[in-house]
């Protein structure tokens, strides 16, 4: 999606973001084989988009292109604490129509042989109960094949019509998800319990479930080993957009190579505190 920040009549910033393409640009930026799909238009910004994410080392082979839709856009509002808000423009977003498009089945058998596949619950929240399904038989696809499955619930309430729906696509998803990314708020959101042991039998199908509780840590427990990961201290605390998108990110991109769960946890904190210090989703390369 196209980023905005800054406060009308002033000078802002425009850029681009969003959860799962944060959490895919970090796996980059760490050295992993990325491929990102999604549905862009054929505007100038999404041009842009394009030749932005291929800069970053992304495979795009897996975008699919509406010449009549064009890119989400979103802004963000920060207070003096650095945490945001976001405005969203997306109801039109060519994103929304993926599975509407000629090439969505075989960009679906693309994806299925994947190493991993990385989704979220805004993902979940862009479609319909036939879209959604869908994503749930890829998932499937995915584990069958011998892949991993990770997945960040995300909860944004605007994009869902009640909890329940939430909750029911969530709970479609969930046997095929091996690495649970939640968090805290998340979880006593959709489910009225925030304590450990009650998401870890929630997310009893995974190998590895993550509790993210921001600048109080996260609980980890993998292969019925607990541990605990202390945030990593931040120089200072701008903008928390994508906080949570490159924990993630810092998590399975050493969970992957080989690290254990915890060690795994603790680049997750360190790249999310390295994000909060500056604006936006994506940082500049360090």
């Amino acid at each position: 999606m196209i980023e905005v920040s800054g406060a009308l009549g002033e000078a802002g910033h425009v850029g681009y973001g969003g959860d799962t393409f944060n959490t895919a640009l970090y796996l980059s930026r760490a050295g992993l084989d990325v491929a990102y799909a999604t549905a862009l238009g054929t505007d100038p910004l999404s041009t842009s988009l394009r030749a932005a994410w291929q800069n970053e080392g992304i495979d795009t082979n897996l975008v699919l292109y509406d010449p009549d839709r064009v890119p989400g856009l979103y802004h963000i509002s920060v207070d003096a604490k650095g945490e945001r808000s976001f405005t969203y423009w997306r109801s039109q977003s060519a994103a929304r129509q993926f599975f509407a498009h000629s090439q969505a089945d075989s960009t679906l058998a693309q994806m299925a042989t994947a190493d991993m596949l990385f989704l979220s619950g805004i993902t979940l929240s862009l479609f319909d109960e036939a879209g959604q399904a869908k994503i749930v038989a890829l998932a499937k696809a995915v584990r069958d094949h011998g892949g991993h499955v990770a997945f960040d619930p995300n909860y944004r309430p605007r994009g869902w019509a009640s909890p329940d729906q939430a909750r029911n696509a969530i709970g479609a998803l969930a046997p095929y998800v091996s690495i649970a990314l939640t968090g805290i708020d998340d979880e006593a959101t959709l489910f009225g319990d925030g304590e450990f042991s009650a998401i870890v039998d929630r997310w009893q199908k995974a190998q590895v479930v993550v509790m993210k509780q921001g600048e109080d840590g996260a609980h980890i427990m993998a292969n019925g080993q607990k541990s605990f990961v202390a945030a990593h201290p931040a120089k200072s605390v701008v903008d928390t957009t994508g906080a949570g998108d490159s924990f993630n990110a810092g998590f399975l991109a050493a969970y992957l190579t080989g690290s254990s769960a915890e060690e795994a946890g603790h680049q997750g904190a360190k790249l999310a505190a390295q994000v909060v210090a500056h604006k936006g989703a994506i940082i500049p390369r360090i």
